[in-house]
């Protein structure tokens, strides 16, 4: 269940906190479908060894498909990025009254006019990179992606890993502890729900909505996924009896 992160802007930030969104949509993925084999194999009251199996397949597989994915999405963003700033940058070269005029139109568009519109846009079309940078975000709505492709598949495919995880770590004690395991199930899904809420509020921090609201959300999408794979594997455990 991969998703998108383009919706967040990279432009203005730097460090960890560029890859925080691959890190929150590689968390939540992870833990939701790990938890899904999870309920699936528990509906089918089927062994722990199979669970762990399974979730460890799971984990390495589908975590690795993701982050290959987020890598050729960043990749393909920063190529398309790349090949219009070569668009725009040959037409201020090849056409530059042409451009300065839609300089002249975007300005004129956000108030200004006479005098003080003559001088922005001489400002603007002075400095070439400035009025690339112009264009590019003026005109075709368009924020360079700072992110590096393999540093987002990378950081996808750790935060997939580390969260999914979760799931599976009461039924790893049970081969280290002694626990009951009819009790792990419950374990597994406390845990889980935990972690949903926990990066579900974190996603919120960054698109700056109410964490409460978004930490339940996540929770909600991965209990649905979990009872369908639950009803899943009950319903088949009782067609094969």
């Amino acid at each position: 269940m991969t998703k998108h992160v383009g919706e967040f802007h990279h432009h203005d930030i730097h460090g960890f906190k560029l890859y925080l969104p691959d890190f929150v949509y590689g968390g939540i993925d992870g833990a939701i479908t790990t938890f899904a084999v999870v309920a699936g194999v528990a509906g089918a009251q089927l062994s722990a060894v199979i669970v762990l199996m399974l979730g460890f397949a799971n984990l390495l597989a589908d975590g690795f498909s993701m982050a290959v994915s987020n890598y050729l999405s960043v990749k393909s963003e920063r190529e398309y990025y790349q090949k219009l700033v070569e668009t725009e940058k040959h037409e201020i070269n090849t056409i530059p009254e042409q451009e300065k005029e839609e300089i002249r139109v975007i300005y004129k568009e956000k108030g200004f006019s006479g005098k003080l519109l003559e001088q922005v846009v001489e400002v603007i079309t002075k400095d070439e990179k400035v009025w690339l940078e112009t264009m590019m975000v003026d005109e075709l709505g368009m924020l360079k992606d700072k992110r590096i492709p393999w540093k987002s598949a990378l950081t996808t495919f750790a935060a997939f890993l580390l969260i999914g995880l979760i799931a599976l770590l009461p039924f790893i004690g049970l081969f280290f502890f002694d626990l009951v395991q009819s009790n792990t199930f419950f374990v597994s899904a406390l845990l889980t729900f935990l972690a949903l809420f926990i990066v579900g509020s974190v996603k919120a921090k960054i698109v700056e909505k109410n964490w409460v609201y978004s930490g339940i959300q996540t929770m909600l999408v991965g209990g649905v996924a979990a009872l369908i794979a639950y009803g899943i594997g009950y319903g088949v455990s009782i067609l094969v009896g």
